[in-house]
């Protein structure tokens, strides 16, 4: 690959990623490190908003096909904001779950 093509990836990458691979020693790295920010950030947002209480077996294979759906979505997280999404819809999540919290304990039971 050429030096002019490698500043053409370079640019058409999204923020984190272009960070994660400025950041880390060689590229290799730093796809595992985006490859564990897409998941993590996925896991996170599923226990956020859409997990329920269920067997610890049905709880394996559910994150196991979440597993195997990150490794489409880091392919993707190069030059798409994936990550960035995550991100957002985590802190939205997060913001919900507060409130919610926050409404729960003002509200006496009756």
């Amino acid at each position: 690959m050429k030096v002019g093509d490698s500043e053409l990836v370079a640019t058409k990458m999204s923020g984190i990623a272009k960070f994660v691979y400025e950041t880390m020693p060689n590229f290799s790295s730093a796809g595992y490190v985006l490859f564990a920010l897409v998941f993590l950030l996925a896991a996170l947002v599923y226990k956020l908003g859409f997990a329920r209480k269920i067997k610890p077996l049905q709880n394996l294979v559910i994150y196991t096909f979440l597993f195997i759906g990150c490794l489409v979505l880091t392919f993707l997280a190069f030059f798409l904001p994936i990550v960035e999404g995550l991100i957002v819809a985590a802190l939205i999540l997060i913001i919900y779950r507060v409130r919610r919290l926050n409404e729960h304990q003002k509200d006496p039971v009756a």
